[in-house]
């Protein structure tokens, strides 16, 4: 099946294949995709050949400091890719995107897609740290995402025109796919439990998710008649340079204003025990968090930032507020413990709005039409040899 329909997704994590990609390569190999995964090593590697997904491990180191390591990755995919000639090579989350990008086009793939799942500091920050960084990252970009028959995949639209001013993508190649899908039989609504009211986070614990200003947050609220729970479901992140310290975490939790939770499989059951979900991040692609709480029928408070604000109808589904600004979270939370009526009506506004919006089997669809296209035309376009253009003064 070489060169027909064989289908490689590239990923650095294989856990977040089975946490946020699964559906989608099971959609592509019941369509008839013989579906090829290239990730790092780690334990979950073994979960995805146990349900018969042919693995590749890819060396890639997350920190990205050693170049001469870095420029393995690429060649190493390089390799991979000129051995297995699949018909469309998908990547995802930033490294993939980038270093597969080149790859494919030096391999001649017939077929590129990357889904670029958020932009950080690099394109939004304003310092001259960012700028110069902005540069190098929009000259990757442009080599990356140069193939002559490619889709790059966003999840809001603020990423995609910040990437077209760039000069990194063409109008022509997006394709708008909001988040990673849910399985709404999966995620049923729960009333309401009694007790006092949980305000409850999932995420991991990183500065840019606003797990600091959470915290604040919860330390305004102690005084509340209420009496709100406020809650973190999610663990550090070590080899992430924005990862809380454990130092840190251990100060927390001595101070008890927060509970947290640690990693947790059951998360739909962790929103069932709650009232309302939180999500203080700084900038997002689509977060799949609100995308399971409204699937979950509970009212979101979250940050008025590319993607947060696009997981939810302002002042209908959810409320916004101004990113690292502690008391406004804490304000809106309280707003919303203290108004059962509107809580559970935006909760309800919610899940129609997920099953309208973020269906898990509409987000396979768009993804394999998004291939379909690629294969249709693959036969009448060759990749474009790698011509970098350096970007233009700002």
């Amino acid at each position: 099946m070489a060169g027909g329909r064989r289908l490689l997704m590239v990923v650095n994590n294989p856990a977040f294949i089975m946490s946020h990609r699964l559906p989608i390569i099971q959609a592509a190999r019941t369509a008839g995709y013989d579906v090829h995964l290239a990730t790092m090593d780690g334990p979950a590697v073994a979960s995805l050949r146990a349900l018969g997904f042919t693995h590749h491990v890819v060396p890639m180191n997350r920190s990205g400091r050693n170049p001469v390591k870095e420029i393995y990755t690429v060649y190493s995919l390089w390799r991979l890719f000129r051995r297995l000639r699949p018909a469309i090579v998908h990547t995802v989350t930033i490294k993939p995107v980038l270093y597969g990008g080149i790859a494919a086009r030096l391999a001649r793939v017939p077929g590129f897609v990357a889904a670029i799942s958020g932009l950080g500091f690099v394109f939004t920050g304003a310092g001259f740290k960012a700028r110069s960084l902005r540069v190098v990252a929009t000259l990757l970009y442009r080599v990356a995402l140069g193939h002559g028959n490619s889709r790059i995949i966003f999840q809001n639209p603020d990423d995609s025109r910040l990437m077209q001013k760039f000069g990194a993508v063409r109008e022509s190649q997006v394709v708008m796919i909001r988040g990673s899908g849910v399985d709404m039989q999966a995620w049923p609504i729960e009333p309401e439990p009694p007790g006092p009211l949980v305000a409850l986070m999932v995420s991991r614990l990183l500065k840019d998710k606003g797990v600091e200003e959470f915290v604040e947050a919860a330390r305004l609220s102690q005084t509340h008649p209420l009496g709100v729970q406020w809650k973190i479901a999610g663990s550090l992140d070590p080899g992430n340079p924005a990862s809380i310290s454990p130092e840190t975490l251990a100060q927390w939790r001595a101070e008890g204003v927060v509970t947290f939770l640690g990693e947790c499989d059951n998360i739909a059951g962790q929103y069932a025990q709650s009232h309302i979900a939180v999500l203080a991040s700084y900038r997002e692609g689509l977060p799949k968090s609100l995308i399971e709480a409204a699937a979950s029928g509970r009212a979101v408070v979250t940050t008025d930032v590319p993607g947060c604000r696009d997981a939810i109808v302002p002042n209908e589904t959810g409320l916004l507020v101004p990113v690292q600004d502690a008391p406004a979270l804490a304000a809106v939370v309280q707003r919303l413990a203290e108004n059962k009526v509107l809580r559970q009506a935006m909760g309800q506004a919610g899940r129609r709005f997920a099953e309208r919006v973020f269906d898990i089997r509409e987000v396979q669809r768009l993804h394999l039409e998004t291939y379909a296209v690629l294969l249709a035309r693959k036969r009448h376009t060759q990749p474009k040899r790698i011509e970098p253009r350096l970007p233009e003064s700002e």
